[in-house]
């Protein structure tokens, strides 16, 4: 596995995550149980530290980081990502913050100081301004992000079914 000390501190996986070989994770990352990094994800937890929760997928090629502490912003920005958290290919998440049962659309992008609500599905493609709040039960889309409709009782469901199909696909992966 790809994983590097910076500053004295080695990324945490928990004993049921998965981390494909091509993946680079540096420094002070913690992974949940049955959370999966799949390949090409590049994770920098240097300036600040990145969280992923129990079930949590980040697919290939994503891209995960953080912003140190400042004057302006003495905490920083940390990734923190919940459970049940689908990051979907090539997506982009830079000092935000993930709630529960969320899905990441391919190619997404997620900026400092942004949160995501519990039960959102953002679009593929999207760009999630610096700072802006997405409210639980709604699907967005677009560049710059709006709202685009609450989401249906079967979606809201998928997000859960979504997390779930990755921890099954990890454990193929790492039974073999």
């Amino acid at each position: 596995m790809g994983l590097y000390t910076y500053n004295q501190t080695q990324p945490t996986v928990d004993e049921s995550a998965f981390v494909e070989q091509s993946a680079v994770l540096y420094g002070d990352i913690h992974l949940d149980a049955d959370a999966s990094i799949w390949p090409l994800v590049a994770a920098r937890g240097d300036v600040n530290r990145i969280r992923i929760g129990k079930r949590s997928n980040i697919q290939d090629g994503s891209v995960l980081h953080v912003t140190r502490s400042s004057s302006n912003n003495e905490a920083g920005y940390p990734l923190l990502i919940g459970d049940d958290v689908t990051v979907g290919h090539k997506a982009m998440l830079h000092g935000c913050q993930i709630g529960n049962r969320v899905l990441v659309g391919m190619g997404a992008i997620i900026l400092d100081g942004a949160v995501v609500e519990d039960d959102v599905m953002v679009a593929a493609g999207s760009l999630v301004p610096p700072g802006k709040k997405l409210e639980s039960g709604f699907l967005y889309v677009g560049s710059p992000i709006k709202q685009a409709r609450p989401l249906t009782e079967k979606e809201i469901a998928f997000l859960k079914v979504s997390a779930d199909n990755y921890v099954r696909l990890k454990d193929e992966y790492l039974s073999k």
